[in-house]
Order: C-alpha cells, then sequence, then structure tokens
C-alpha cells in the first residue's frame, strides 16, 4: 500500500452530526462486506501490499503502511481511508468493482469507533455475493448438526499439518461447506498452532480445537508427537506422490510403456525401485545435480526453466517444487527396506448433497499407514469426479455442483483409490418428503436414495403392468390371456406376493436363470477350453439341479470353487477345466462372484480402482495348486489339488501369498 497524506475532516465533521445509528454486528453487517469486497486481495490465498484483512491480528497488524485497523480509532485506521477515497484515485479499497456505498463506509466506521469487535477464532474466507444469498437461503432452513473432518487429529514430527473441514446439515438432509464460517478456537495454546483451519505442530501435548456453527460445537481432539523432530524427505511418501499428482508418471507422460522424450516412469508408481533407479541411475548425473539441486533436469523440466513437452506442472516455490530440491539436496536417497506403507486412505466427507449451481464443499483425504500414523495428504491426491455435468473437483479438493444429478468423486493416492458420493439439487426446489411404506429393508434404502435426489416416486402400477413386469423378470415370458383373466378379477389383497411365488416354482424360471449362469459359467464346448460335449452336458444339469432345488447361489459358488474329483463324476470340477489358466481363472472369480474387474493390475497398478499389482497376484495365488490329470476315459479330466506350486511377482519374482482382494490373508489348512 502507498502512503497517503489526507485529512478527513469532513468526513469526521459529518459522522459528528449524524444521527446516532443502531449497533453493528460483525456476523451480519461487517464479515459479509469483509469477504465479498477485501479478503480476496488479502486474505491466505493473496496478500496485496503484505496486507491480510482474514483475522484481527493480522488486520491490527497491518502491511506496508501500517496497521490497517486501529480499535477505537477511526481516523488511525488506514483500511477505513482507503475505501474513503474518491472513486478515480490509484489507492482506493477495492480497486475493482467500484467503491463501497456511503452506508456501508459508514458501518465500517461505526464498527470501528465501537471497538471492532471481532469474534476469537474467527477466520474469514473470500466470498461472492451469490455465496451470500446462499447462506441466506441455508439460515432459513432447521440446522440438524454439524461435523468436523476429522474427528479427531494426532500431528506427528514438525513437518505435520492438518486441515480441518466443517460442513452443516439441515433438516431436509441438504449439506453445506461452513469451513468459512464456523469459529475454530484452541483451547490451550503452545501445543499446537491454528492458522485459519490448518493445524501445525508446536510442542508435544494434547489439547483441543473449538468449532462453533450456528448454536452447534464440536471438540476436536488434538494430540501433537515429536514436535520438534524434522522429518527427512521420503523418496515412496513423498517424491513419488508428486510425480502422480502433477501427471508425470500416467499414460500419456513418462509413465507409457516406452516413455516419453527418452525417460520412463512405471505407470502410476506400481515400481517405485525401477523409478529410483531411472531417475538416479540412467544418463549419470544428467537427470539430477547433487551440487545444484535447483539446477536437476529432474527440476527444470517440471517448472519449464528449459523446454517440456509436458508444459509447466510444477512452480519455483511451491511445496512440491521445494520437497524435490531437499530430497535431492539429501542425495536422493531411496527409502529402506522397512519404510512405513499406506494401508488406506480415507476421503472426507464420505457424502455430500449440494444445493445449488455454485455450491462448494473443500474435501480433505486422510492416508493411514502401517505404524499407526496418519497424515493430511489432500496436497498430494488426484482427484476426480465421474460426471462433470453434476459436480466439478478442482486439484486442490473443491467439489463445485453444477447440474442436477449425482457424482462420485474419487482421491488417488499411492495405490489406492477411494470416492465420495455427491448429490446435486436446484436450488430453493420445492419438495416435500412423501410417507411411503417400506416392506424391507431394500424398500428403505431406495426411499432414502429418491428423498436426496428430491424424486417422488411413482405412483403403484396397476394390476396388468405389475403382471406383465412380473412375467419378464422372473420367468422371461408374456402371461397368457386367461392367466391375466384370473389375476385381474382376484381379489385377494396379498394376489401379487402369490403371483411371484407361483412364478418361481414354474420350470420356466429355472430354464431361464440356468441359461443366465450357464453364460456367466462360460458352460459350453469348444476348442479352447477343451470339455468334452458329456461334461458340459453333466455340469449344466448340475446347474440346473442347483437352481432347481433352490440351493442359495452362495453354496452354489462355493462348491464351484472347493469342487475336486473327476469331471463326469464331479460336474462342478468343469469350472476349472473350462478355464485352465490360472490368472484367468482369478479374473473370471472376481469378475463373476465379486463384481470387479483387476485385469488391469495384472501389468500395473489399476488406474481408476484400488487393486494393485500385489492384490492381483495374491489372489491369483488361491489357484494356484490346481491340479489336472487324465482320468480312464479320455474325455474326462481328474481336478485336484497338487499341494505345491506358486505365483510369482513380474516385479522382483517373490512368490506371492494368498490373500483375499481387499482383505486379510487368511489361513490355509494344510
Amino acid at each position: 500500500m502507498k502512503p497517503i497524506r489526507l485529512i478527513f475532516a469532513s468526513a469526521g465533521l459529518a459522522a459528528a452530526l449524524s444521527p446516532p445509528a443502531q449497533a453493528v454486528e460483525f456476523a451480519t453487517d461487517i464479515r459479509p462486506l469483509l469477504e465479498v469486497n477485501c479478503v480476496k486481495c488479502h486474505g491466505a490465498d493473496k496478500q496485496k501490499g503484505d496486507l491480510r484483512l482474514d483475522e484481527l491480528g493480522l488486520a491490527e497488524k497491518g502491511g506496508e503502511t501500517g496497521p490497517a485497523l486501529a480499535k477505537g480509532d477511526p481516523a488511525g485506521s488506514l483500511l477505513l481511508k482507503r475505501i474513503s477515497l474518491a472513486a478515480d484515485h490509484d489507492d482506493i479499497m477495492p480497486p475493482k468493482g467500484g467503491p463501497l456505498k456511503p452506508a456501508q463506509i459508514e458501518t465500517l466506521r461505526q464498527w470501528i469507533a465501537d471497538g471492532a469487535a471481532w469474534p476469537g477464532g474467527v477466520t474469514l474466507r473470500a466470498k461472492s455475493a451469490a455465496d451470500l444469498e446462499r447462506e441466506k437461503l441455508f439460515a432459513a432452513k432447521p440446522l440438524k448438526s454439524i461435523e468436523v473432518f476429522p474427528a479427531k487429529v494426532t500431528l506427528e514430527t514438525a513437518a505435520d499439518s492438518h486441515t480441518l473441514v466443517a460442513m452443516a446439515t439441515y433438516g431436509d438432509d441438504s449439506t453445506r461447506d461452513i469451513t468459512r464460517d464456523a469459529a475454530f478456537h484452541l483451547a490451550k495454546r503452545g501445543i499446537a498452532e491454528l492458522r485459519g483451519n490448518r493445524l501445525l505442530p508446536s510442542a508435544d501435548g494434547e489439547t483441543q480445537v473449538h468449532v462453533s456453527f450456528g448454536g452447534h460445537e464440536l471438540v476436536v481432539p488434538i494430540k501433537v508427537i515429536d514436535a520438534a523432530r524434522p522429518r527427512r524427505v521420503s523418496f515412496r511418501l513423498d517424491v513419488m506422490p508428486i510425480f502422480l499428482r502433477a501427471g508425470c508418471n500416467t499414460g500419456s507422460c513418462h509413465g507409457s510403456a516406452r516413455g516419453q522424450d527418452g525417460f520412463m516412469l512405471s505407470l502410476f508408481g506400481y515400481d517405485p525401485d525401477g523409478d529410483h533407479h531411472r531417475i538416479t541411475r540412467q544418463l549419470s548425473t544428467r537427470r539430477l545435480n547433487l551440487a545444484l539441486a535447483s539446477e536437476s533436469l529432474l527440476i527444470e523440466k517440471p517448472t519449464e526453466a528449459v523446454p517440456h513437452t509436458g508444459g509447466k506442472q510444477i512452480d519455483v516455490g511451491s511445496p512440491y517444487y521445494n520437497t524435490l530440491v531437499r530430497w535431492i539436496e539429501d542425495g536422493a536417497p531411496n527409502d529402506p527396506k522397512d519404510v512405513v506403507k499406506p494401508l488406506n486412505i480415507e476421503i472426507l466427507p464420505p457424502k455430500l448433497l449440494l444445493e445449488g449451481d455454485g455450491a462448494t464443499q473443500q474435501m480433505t483425504v486422510i492416508a493411514r499407514y502401517s505404524n499407526g500414523t496418519d497424515r493430511d495428504v489432500t496436497s498430494l491426491v488426484v482427484f476426480q469426479s465421474n460426471n462433470d455435468n453434476s459436480a466439478t473437483v478442482s486439484p486442490e479438493g473443491t467439489v463445485t455442483a453444477k447440474n442436477r444429478g449425482e457424482a462420485f468423486v474419487t482421491a488417488r493416492f499411492a495405490t489406492f483409490t477411494v470416492g465420495s458420493q455427491v448429490v446435486v439439487i436446484p436450488q430453493g426446489l420445492k419438495y416435500e418428503r412423501p410417507k411411503l411404506a417400506a416392506n424391507n429393508y431394500i424398500d428403505e434404502l431406495v426411499h432414502d436414495k429418491l428423498h436426496k435426489l428430491r424424486v417422488t416416486p411413482s405412483d403403484q402400477c396397476s394390476d396388468e403392468a405389475f403382471m406383465r413386469r412380473s412375467f419378464l423378470d422372473i420367468a422371461g415370458l408374456l402371461p397368457e390371456p386367461n392367466e391375466l383373466a384370473s389375476f385381474l378379477a382376484d381379489e385377494d389383497p396379498e394376489k401379487r406376493n402369490n403371483l411371484v411365488t407361483t412364478l418361481l416354482d414354474r420350470k420356466e424360471f429355472t430354464e431361464m436363470w440356468v441359461m443366465k449362469w450357464a453364460e456367466l459359467l462360460q458352460i459350453r464346448t469348444q476348442q479352447n477350453n477343451q470339455v468334452s460335449y458329456k461334461a458340459t452336458l453333466l455340469y449344466h444339469n448340475w446347474l440346473k439341479d442347483r437352481i432347481a432345488n433352490n440351493v442359495p447361489f452362495n453354496q452354489i459358488v462355493q462348491e464351484l470353487l472347493s469342487s475336486t474329483g473327476g469331471t463326469f463324476k464331479s460336474p462342478a470340477t468343469n469350472y476349472y477345466q473350462i478355464e485352465r489358466d490360472t490368472l484367468k481363472v482369478s479374473e473370471n472369480v472376481a469378475q463373476v462372484f465379486l463384481g470387479m474387474r483387476i485385469q488391469c493390475a495384472q501389468c500395473h497398478n489399476h488406474p481408476f480402482d484400488r487393486w494393485t499389482m500385489d492384490d492381483y497376484y495374491s489372489f491369483a495365488s488361491f489357484f494356484s495348486q490346481i491340479g489336472r490329470k487324465n482320468a480312464e476315459d479320455p474325455r474326462e479330466v481328474i481336478v485336484y489339488n497338487r499341494r505345491s506350486g506358486e505365483v510369482k511377482h513380474p516385479i522382483g519374482g517373490r512368490n506371492m501369498t494368498p490373500k483375499f482382494l481387499g482383505g486379510a490373508v487368511p489361513e490355509i489348512a494344510r
């Protein structure tokens, strides 16, 4: 800010002669005024003239030209002087959008004169006029609850930090990001530092953050451990996530099978050791300059200090830049074998119901590690939305509502991908939740989903429509005219339930579902699967018998997967004869019985799901000891447990232990 030498005698005289004004409220009068007109240029993200107006202490401190706010002294408050300048003055605030109205200036003057009351723990955030209108609509709704994510925070080492995100849920189940409006207050200072909604460690100990909004208050426990201990930059934990976040190891860049411009990384980072070797050992010292880290090609390329096909991906001085430089200055070491590993990640809030185009919600992502620690990795994950028409997400994790509908916002970090459900409804939609009878828990789930989408279910269908749908869905055929007439004439209130029971007992039900499952199980004779006609027929009849006798599907699957013996005497064993390749058997089991496609993870970590190469080959190990031998009849094969045989990981060649997808290592009887 430039120095100003102006005397506001006339303004002061006018204020002195004006009648006493009503008391100025910070929440309703001052906060909206500052957030819409001032904080965008003088907040946490941008500080013109080195001035911040988002916190009381920072406003009192001022910027380049001195204190902007002097409690009880309007004449000594530079903020008031700047907003009172002539419209064509070079130093008027705000510089864009026109000067403030005289009434707004007077409101600020009176507030300062009255002592500039600013509630503790309140940090201002830049807002638009549309944001304020949306807040007025929410103010008219009953507030059901508030939530803070994460619910508790542990800070380890001096480099750790956590961002708190607050969300309000209203009586109609709509949600709103109140992080910018809630008051955050530390119960005990000296343990942690609260910068806006970000926590940083100060000293070992425990404290609490009190978060209040709309008469509701929550307490977030804070624990700080090893606050004075620095943490070295880790290749796997810090550097590799930057490659993923910046898009360096995607299939369209250095993660492709041939790399890019002579430099190759493993796709989405599935081979950290190989990546470290290629960065530090290939081309000698061309990629790294240990003496002048900032002049390493690994730094100059993504910052576009030298020409880069991928363009500028990292800004000089950014946290990503600083992390890479520190790692190189430290000698670009690889991690020890016992380095902690991420076990899972969690995206919070887990579900949103946003109202109106432009409504936003900041997400936060927490990674949990094998040593019991956790970490805020929001700045390191890759965010994506599967439906940008309804909701978009910024690289920083801010979800923005668009058109009515539903989207899933995913966050990818290391080998994990998790999602959050986002439902968007029109603003001000007139809707009243109907009272619907639920016949079972499925109905309850459907009714809840329809309520979120603000969709009123259709009326109950006619008897004619019900009968047609039931016949087609259950038996795969249309009702005969006499069956329709009999059903319509039936006055039994349970006739619909009776119709379903009757259809389940018909042979057409069995035939249709045998056909569906025979297709899923690939029951057919062809040259590739080497299954005889007799074995195929026995297999088909076995399946038909199970469905006709109402054997539960979980029991059918158990019989299939645990079957042994001859393909004639034990027809279920044909499951392992139709497909003999161990990896394809595991893929079929995952897709047909678990509903998961894991094929991508055979060569690299799955790009859009949680499955890794370790998951793929560990799951395949369940089927690695299936043996096959000829029977007396050359058309029959005996399937048995060989009790030997391993699945090796293609990277490193280690034997993989059987492990459930997304689960634990089981105890296997020998």
